[in-house]
């Protein structure tokens, strides 16, 4: 009964269209009534919730990627990808997947990536021959990547929810596998459309202007090296990465690129501060509703029903897969990471599933999610940039979830994908 009271409540709120947060909170608040815990206990979750310093990680990587998104890193980033793949047939399609995988290891975010690299290939795949479904639905399924690679926000908030149990750093160096499996399939795929469609063809860039290009995009990829480098090195942590990452991300655009004007940083500060509100919040409602959960000892007794379930780990990951791809096409990403990681984890922990395994497992479902309807907010933002109806971006996009589940699958159940830089790195 206390679980159908807890999640009932939450249901009810969130079919009522109120905000995930305030869900979350007063979802926790009948809880705590229900089962008589004094409403200080809740308030001091709910302040205790924040109060984590590996939580710095998350402001600091959102600005880094928002000064590199609008002080042109995006624009570099594309050139710098034409000069690798540009020449090949179908070469426009893969330098959108190849500038997406390198823009996603500076922001972390596929909004932030759909956004800078569609606004600049879209219109131009469509001048070169390219369908406008098309060139949205490769710009939409590349930018899933961005959730994996380092520095993914979304590594940083299932590392909280798992309790600090799992390192940051585990996480962003497990990512770089399934990222770049995720990036070489859609790439192929890509190769598939443009041998079968004949698309163009594009132009080999002169040597000149090339290492000029490279010049200028090797600032930004700087970002990674930084990132990445400093966390291997232990010159500093995850969240310390985060902090040098926005003095980085800072110097390159006002002083090396400048073409972004001071009197614009005030509202991409306010933008940012507006954006990291919310998910401030979120986290904070989510960490008393945790609160309330154990208490109720809901995650011991699905943990308990899963294992009535099956006692086979692989058909309690296809479970656990089923789930998560249902839920992803309802609810955003960071809620359903904030509430399902502590009630799954202790689940596939049991049947001997490696924590930052599953959480690869958990973001590239989640991913699939963004990018599908109804409530698909990658794909609602890729759709807007590149003009084209829900309906058709879906329907362009149905072989790119064919190559997602591919690699959701190899994910799941080839767990070195996963775990092999982590062993060899850290």
């Amino acid at each position: 009964m206390d679980a159908v009271i807890l999640l009932g409540s939450f249901i009810v709120l969130i079919l009522l269209r109120v905000p995930v947060a305030y869900s979350l909170g007063l979802a926790t608040l009948v809880g705590a009534w229900w089962i008589d815990i004094p409403l200080h206990a809740v308030m001091i979750q709910i302040a205790g919730g924040v109060n984590k310093f590996s939580l710095l990680a998350i402001p600091f990587f959102v600005l880094a990627g928002a000064i590199m998104a609008e002080g042109g890193m995006a624009r570099r980033l594309v050139a710098f990808a034409g000069v690798l793949v540009g020449f090949v047939r179908g070469g426009l399609s893969l330098v959108n997947i190849t500038a997406s995988t390198f823009f996603g290891a500076i922001s972390g975010s596929s909004l932030a990536d759909t956004a800078s690299v569609g606004s600049v290939l879209i219109p131009e795949m469509e001048k070169k021959g390219y369908p406008r479904e098309f060139s949205t639905a490769v710009t939409i399924s590349g930018s899933v990547q961005a959730l994996l690679t380092p520095p993914s926000h979304n590594s940083v908030i299932y590392s909280l929810a798992a309790g600090g149990t799992v390192s940051i750093a585990a996480l962003f160096v497990a990512g770089i596998g399934p990222g770049l499996l995720l990036s070489a399939a859609m790439a192929t795929l890509c190769l598939f459309f443009a041998r079968k469609r004949n698309y163009p063809k594009g132009e080999v860039v002169p040597l000149r202007q090339a290492l000029k290009i490279c010049v200028e995009a090797l600032w930004g990829l700087m970002t990674m090296v930084i990132i990445l480098g400093g966390i291997l090195s232990g010159v500093f942590t995850a969240t310390e990465s985060a902090a040098v990452a926005v003095v980085w991300a800072f110097f390159v655009t006002m002083f090396i690129y400048r073409d972004y004007k001071w009197l614009e940083l005030p509202k991409m500060l306010h933008r940012t501060v507006r954006t990291l509100s919310i998910v401030m919040i979120l986290i904070a409602f989510a960490a008393s509703f945790g609160y309330i959960m154990t208490l109720m000892q809901i995650p011991l007794k699905i943990t308990t029903a899963f294992l009535t379930l099956s006692d086979n780990r692989y058909v309690i990951l296809m479970c656990v897969n089923a789930m998560l791809l249902v839920l992803g096409t309802l609810m955003d990403m960071a809620p359903l990471i904030l509430i399902l990681t502590p009630i799954l984890l202790p689940v596939v922990t049991s049947f001997g599933v490696d924590p930052v395994h599953f959480g690869m497992i958990m973001l590239v479902n989640l991913g699939i999610g963004l990018i599908t309807p109804p409530v698909g907010a990658v794909l609602f933002v890729g759709a807007a940039i590149g003009k084209v109806t829900i309906e058709a971006t879906v329907k362009a996009l149905l072989p790119f979830y064919a190559a997602l589940f591919a690699v959701l699958m190899a994910v799941t159940y080839i767990p070195m994908i996963s775990l092999w830089l982590p062993s060899v790195l850290l």
